[in-house]
């Protein structure tokens, strides 16, 4: 047995589960938010019990040290020799990694080398395993990239038609997001199918989906960043690139500043007016706001409209999977999606159970569909565990 501890670091935050290995129990978990800021918070959680306090957190140090104090003071750790490794989710690992590394210099460097590519994400990763190499030296750390899953596309499927010097020399291409995501479905995909086509939906404010056959991406829907794809909380999803020029020109903003909207401003926030949570758009349909309407009849279009395209990619389909917080959560969406998928793909929910889903494993298909429909909750925390044990020998 041995403890090991997953961290996703964002530029102001820092989230953390430890577990017991191989077991996957998780012994405790928290969050470190706004840091940076004058006054920050943090959350610790372990047997049911949350301790929660604000305390100035000045930089991603600071919140590994709390952290690490934590562990000490509620004796997840009597010593932390027992640690025997960290795992670190990063957002881009471009065209460099397949599969998750052990960090070492080089490792650093590539991640550095491609912060243009995701410059909120990628930066703070580093400053996180950087602070944990800081604090607990003797302790090695694994790198997870959230685009290795999809790094068995086909160059067809990750090229954009733009002049080819584009992708030599700066790497634009289709790197999607979400990896660890879909990989952890497309692997606990095999109890509801003995199929090879399997396309997985992780919905929540960021959202993609991925075509997998015999547990490969073929295609996704994310792109060079988490903005392309799907229309989502606050992202736009695909659009037309002209769009761009033509608001630059029409509202004399910068093109970054519409670029922001696009990323901040658009999705189900921008076509409802009221909100990116779904929830609040929900309440707004009932209420009768055309608005909350429309954006919900977007949001499934989109997501059904690529279930339709992996379908001919997979050349058939044999069991759509629900994930992430929507996914998971909101049967409304699951019915609106799955509607617009019966006359073409003969897919059927039975009501009772979609209706009846709220976070658990379990089909939710009709037994007369064609393609079966199953919600699988996500465990990206539980992925990286494995991959520490794996690359670590712990």
């Amino acid at each position: 047995m041995s403890k090991v501890i997953s961290v996703n670091a964002g530029s102001s935050s820092l989230k953390f589960k430890l577990y017991e290995m191989p077991e996957e129990k998780v012994i405790c978990s928290g969050l470190a938010e706004r840091i940076g800021l004058p006054m920050g918070n943090f959350v610790f959680k372990m047997n049911g019990e949350k301790f929660e306090h604000e305390t100035p957190i000045k930089d991603h140090e600071v919140a590994v040290k709390l952290l690490v104090d934590s562990l000490l003071e509620h004796h997840c750790v009597e010593s932390l020799d027992e640690i025997k490794g960290i795992g670190h989710r990063i957002v881009q690992g471009g065209p460099y990694f397949k599969d998750s590394v052990v960090v070492d210099d080089e490792v650093e460097k590539l991640i550095e080398s491609l912060v243009p590519l995701a410059p909120l994400h990628n930066a703070a990763h580093l400053v996180g395993i950087r602070a944990f190499k800081r604090i607990l030296p003797n302790v090695k750390s694994v790198v997870v990239f959230d685009t290795a899953f999809h790094q068995t596309m086909e160059p067809e499927d990750y090229m954009y038609a733009c002049k080819y010097e584009y992708y030599e020399k700066y790497m634009v291409r289709k790197y999607g997001a979400h990896g660890t995501s879909h990989k952890y479905l497309s692997e606990r995909a095999k109890k509801f199918t003995d199929g090879n086509k399997i396309i997985t939906c992780h919905i929540g404010s960021g959202a993609s989906l991925c075509a997998v056959k015999d547990g490969k991406c073929v295609s996704t829907s994310m792109g060079l960043t988490p903005l392309a794809g799907i229309m989502m909380g606050t992202r736009t999803g695909d659009i037309d690139a002209s769009v761009m020029d033509y608001l630059v020109t029409c509202t004399g903003k910068s093109c970054n500043e519409i670029y922001q909207e696009f990323n901040k401003q658009s999705g189900l926030l921008g076509i409802s007016g009221i909100s990116p949570d779904t929830r609040d758009v929900e309440a707004g349909i009932k209420r009768g706001d055309e608005r909350c309407i429309l954006a919900y009849k977007m949001y499934a279009r989109r997501i059904a409209d690529y279930i339709g395209q992996y379908y001919v990619r997979l050349g058939g389909c044999d069991l759509i999977v629900f994930s992430a917080g929507v996914g998971e959560n909101s049967p409304l969406v699951r019915h609106n999606v799955c509607a617009l998928l019966t006359e073409a793909l003969g897919v059927k929910l039975d009501e009772e159970l979609n209706n009846s889903c709220f976070g658990e494993e379990m089909v939710i298909s009709a037994k007369d569909s064609k393609i079966k429909v199953c919600v699988i909750p996500t465990d990206e925390e539980a992925m990286i565990a494995r991959d520490i044990v794996r690359l670590l020998h712990c």
